[in-house]
């Protein structure tokens, strides 16, 4: 599957089968983070590579989102350095990172996995349960796994609307 692919392909999922990811599988997604870009080449990021089924219970219930019990593998994606500011204004870290599992989840799909963003949860008690330091952040969580059903095709805006040139 080449890459316009894997784009128009991926949706969120959020039921998966009990189908475990393969660690050659998981090498792959990996290697597709590591080679993202970011600001400066600084790579301040480390992923959390979740397969317990307990750890991935207690996200769910974190969570307060019952499906991410259902995922063999969930990613957390964490900002080593998250008071860090670019010239724009803009913190690298949360754009680090969600470049990073942005790949992952194109290359997931290429793989035949479908993922789904997890956004929804609260800091503190789940940089607690991953042991994610105090002076760091989880910018997102990924879930990943094998499908359990074909997702509904997204509805997306005309580009009309979300495009322009030159000027705002």
């Amino acid at each position: 599957m080449d890459v316009r692919e894997a784009v128009a392909k991926r949706r969120s999922v959020r039921e998966y089968t009990d189908q475990a990811v393969s660690q050659e599988a998981v090498n792959v997604l990996i290697e597709a983070a590591h080679l993202a870009p970011s600001a400066n080449n600084r790579q301040d990021w480390k992923f959390i590579i979740i397969r317990d089924k307990e750890v991935i219970a207690n996200i769910a219930e974190i969570s307060g989102q019952d499906f991410i019990s259902t995922a063999p593998l969930v990613v957390a994606g964490v900002g080593l350095n998250p008071t860090r500011v670019m010239r724009c204004d803009v913190p690298p870290y949360a754009v680090d990172v969600t470049i990073a599992l942005t790949q992952i989840t194109l290359v997931a799909t290429s793989l035949g996995l479908g993922s789904c963003w997890i956004g929804g949860f609260p800091q503190e008690p789940m940089r607690e349960l991953l042991g994610v330091p105090e002076d760091c952040k989880i910018v997102q969580l990924l879930t990943i796994g094998y499908p359990a059903d074909e997702p509904r095709r997204r509805i997306r805006k005309p580009i009309t609307e979300i495009v322009s040139y030159n000027h705002f």
